[in-house]
Order: C-alpha cells, then structure tokens, then sequence
C-alpha cells in the first residue's frame, strides 16, 4: 500500500486532497483508528466534518471503514472543530475524528484524532495509524451509524453564562466562507443589545474572498475596512473550522492575541481564585509584563494546539492561549478552544464598560516585533538547525529557554527560532524594546541562520 508519511504530522494527519488524501487512504485511516480504540476498549466513536469540498467523501469512506471494523459511529455531520469537542461531551464519546484542514488552501484535508475524546493526539499517537495501515492489521467487524443533532445544545452552552451589560454594542464578524458560516448567525442572532455585521457568512468551501486565517493580518483587511466604514466597536474573524479568534479594534488594527490576553486577564483577575495562565513561546514581553502586575502566575509552554489543550487540562488553569489565536477558557467553559466563544466574551467585557477595545489596552509597554517568519528547510535538517542554534547561545552565555526550539531572552527583546510542527520551515519570531534593538537582534540571527544553512 502505497500512502504518503509526511501526511502524518505532529499533530493530525493532513495533506492534499487527491495526491496524498483519497478515497482508499480515508477508508484505511478509519479501519485503522477503529483498530486502536478497539485495543483501548471503545466501542463507539464521534465522527464530524468541516465545510471543504472534499470533506464528505473523505467522510463517507472513513465511516466505511470504521463500521468494517464492528466500531458504531456516531456523527454530527457538517460542523466546526469546537461543535465537535462540545459532541465529545454532550454525548459522552470519549474518542473521534474531526476531519478538516482548519486554515490550510481550499485544496488541503485532514484528520484531527482523539483517542481519548479530550485530547487531540499528537506525534507518536498520530503515527500509530500510519503503522497500522503499513501493517495491514485490522479488526473485522459490523458497526452501526447514527446521526446526532448538537446544534441547539451547543448555541445554549455558548451564551448561557455570559452576562452582557446595557451598553449596545456594534459588531462585525469575518467567517471567512469557512465552517463558522453554519453556526454563527444563530450565535449573534441571540445577543441583546448587539447589532453585528456578516462579513463572508456563506458557506463556500472555494473560501472566494480570502484564506481563513485570522492570524496573518492580509487575511483581516476587508474585516478591518469595514469595522472603520460602519463605525464599528469591534471586529471578530474566524478560520476556516473555528477553533481560533482574530480580533480588530475600533480604530480598525488587528490586536495580537497576547494582548486579547491581557484584556481577559484584566477583566478576570478579581473574578478568579486560581490567579494561574498558560501561553506560549511565540508571545510578546508584553504580556508577561502585564501577568505580573496582575499577580497572575505564569507558565510558558510550547507552541502547538494539541500540546497547549493537553497542558491545560491538566493543569486546571482558567484561561490561556498561544499567540496564534487558540484561547482556552476553563472559566464558565469546559476548557476547548471555541473562536466564537472567546469572541462573545471580549464582548461582555465591553458591554460592561465605556472603553474602546483600544483603550482596554491602555497603559501596557511597548515592544516592537516581527509576525512570525519563516525560512524553508527540509525536515530531515530541522532539527540540525536548531541544535546550532543551541550551541551558539550556549556559548555566547545566553539566557535560552528550550522547551520549543530556542527562545534567547535579552533584557531588552528576544529571539525565538523553532522547528515548524506542519511543514518543511524553520519558524522565526522577533521583539525588541526599541526598533533599533529589534533590528539587532534580528540582524543577528538572521546572520548566523544563514551561516547555518550554507553548513548544512
């Protein structure tokens, strides 16, 4: 059986559609998941699917296979990642498949595995089903499918512990034509004293506007031009399966989800007992500096959603989040990323107050970093690169935390250099107190990664 390796990630299985992904491939991966939790002692799994084009087939067969194995599958049919997550629950499946590319091209799917209904699988995990596939090793068997309906269930989970205040609030929400076109009216359509603007609220697994990923700022600008044009207290995008969150203020900047963070903790600091938070490397200074005049307790993880969920859960923090847009809420939420969600609750906090969405950020310090950059190197030489890396700050007496690639903090900025978990990249992020330490430090590493790949 021939089938692509590479489409085995860190932290899902993913590739694109009729090269890496096909009808046969889809079937093996569900005879094989189905194998694995039979071994685990399920009997029955959750299965849903995003809004792309080629989700159903993939479906359709994937199902094909897990019932061939005498697995029952129950599925939700065409939802996003956090309507999944909420099935999990609800219905009491502790394991399943999310099949999605979340932000990726039109032309790309995949598969979000969990093998025990919370946590998504990530690294060894994700490779048991390429093993078993490669073994050819299945169970035989007849299951049985149901259909489930969660929508309704799921719109009350979401607004029933957000207290909104008696300020009208103003809003406009980017879908980007991904899979929050299905859910999101009836979200916002339930808000009192909200008026919101549909921005690419249809459906459309081509995604004709833009690529559904609030994280890179070219992906905001229509959102951004319409939140000036209306007038608008704030703008809210989500990708293209709608685990994630992108934000712009009333003067139309997109606002960094570190500093998404600090308007939560600002809000939720005397509202909590457990004053605890979990953010990633790729976050500014600006933040921590913020965690501590809250007397909020820090703890800095890797970047990744999968690893960043798991963390959270066992560490019980009430809310965390990574730079890319993934935010966590264990406060009046069961703890998964929800885009909407973590919407609606920046959303309360203004209904509640006179301030602007800017000036809920007043008074933070001020660094000046890059967005995160990236430089192509293959897989095999990731890790060679990282290790060099490594060396010379060693070397140099750098303060370096290694948790997740190299992370080199200065008084004054730092240099982050990481292996990408989804593709043949050395990720790049940079931040300095003034721009000309940011180029700096910059300029340096900059330098040496290209001395390390002349090496290598």
């Amino acid at each position: 059986m021939k089938i692509n390796k590479e489409i085995f990630r860190e932290y899902d299985i993913r590739g694109i559609y009729g090269t890496d992904i096909d009808e046969n491939i889809s079937y093996l991966i569900g005879k094989a998941f189905a194998s694995i939790i039979i071994e685990l002692g399920k009997k029955e799994t959750l299965i849903a699917y995003d809004n792309r084009a080629s989700s159903t087939i993939i479906y359709e067969n994937l199902v094909k296979g897990i019932l061939e194995t005498g697995i029952d599958v129950t599925s939700i049919e065409l939802a996003t990642t956090p309507m999944y997550y909420y099935a999990s629950n609800y219905l009491n499946i502790n394991c399943g498949i999310m099949i999605t590319a979340s932000h990726n091209p039109k032309e790309y799917n995949g598969f979000k595995i969990s093998y025990n209904g919370f946590n998504n699988a990530y690294g060894k995990d994700v490779m048991k089903i390429y093993e078993r596939i490669i073994e050819n090793n299945f169970y035989q068997g007849t299951g049985k499918l149901k259909i489930k309906n969660i929508k309704q269930p799921y719109i009350n989970l979401l607004t029933k512990n957000i207290s909104y205040g008696q300020r009208k609030i103003k809003l406009v929400i980017d879908c980007g034509n991904g899979t929050t076109s299905i859910i999101a009216k009836d979200i916002f359509n339930k808000i009192k004293n909200l008026e919101y603007i549909g921005l690419y609220t249809e459906s459309d697994p081509n995604f004709p506007n833009h690529h559904p990923d609030p994280s890179v700022e070219e992906n905001m600008q229509d959102l951004k031009k319409k939140v000036l044009e209306t007038k608008s207290d704030l703008g809210l995008a989500f990708d293209g399966d709608g685990d994630r969150v992108g934000v712009v203020d009333e003067k139309g900047n997109m606002i960094d989800i570190d500093k998404y963070m600090i308007i939560i903790w600002r809000d939720l600091v005397n509202k909590v007992s457990d004053k605890r938070t979990l953010y990633d490397v790729k976050c500014s200074k600006v933040l921590e500096d913020e965690l501590d005049k809250l007397n909020v307790e820090k703890t800095l993880y890797r970047t990744g959603n999968s690893y960043m969920k798991a963390k959270m859960v066992e560490g019980k923090y009430p809310f965390g989040g990574e730079l890319s847009g993934h935010v966590f809420f264990q406060d009046k939420f069961p703890g998964y990323d929800d885009g909407i969600y973590a919407g609606l609750r920046l959303i309360e906090i203004l209904s509640h107050t006179d301030k602007t969405v800017s000036q809920l950020l007043d008074n933070i310090n001020t660094y000046y970093s890059t967005k995160e950059l990236k430089i192509h190197i293959e897989d095999s030489k990731k890790q060679i690169v990282i290790d060099k890396i490594k060396e010379y700050c060693i070397k140099k007496e750098y303060n370096i935390v290694t948790i997740d690639g190299v992370k080199v903090i200065f008084d004054d900025g730092f240099a982050l250099i990481r292996a990408s978990n989804t593709g043949p990249n050395i990720t790049l992020r940079y931040e300095g107190k003034t721009e000309k330490r940011l180029k700096e430090i910059k300029d340096e590493f900059d330098n040496l990664l290209n001395k390390i790949k002349e090496q290598i």
